[in-house]
């Protein structure tokens, strides 16, 4: 999965980068409508970290994202 493809699931994706950053606000996660830039920006504002640290964080959420779909998808069962 890459940026592109969040950005047409995103109404589904957003709930789970709401669980993980909870300082996001609804109208934050309609704002990002799944833009790399624009969650990267909002986790520096919200968060007051920096750019790189903002996007290593939305990367690595989507790895996470990747290995969920891949996990549920196989029949994996821990």
């Amino acid at each position: 999965m890459n940026w592109d493809q969040i950005e047409g699931k995103w109404k589904q994706m957003a709930g789970s980068a709401k669980q993980k950053w909870a300082k996001l606000t609804d109208d934050d996660l309609k704002y990002i409508s799944g833009s790399r830039d624009r969650f990267v920006g909002r986790l520096q504002e919200r968060y007051g970290i920096a750019k790189e640290e903002a996007q290593n964080q939305a990367d690595e959420w989507l790895r996470m994202q990747e290995d969920t779909r891949t996990m549920s998808g196989s029949g994996y069962r821990p």
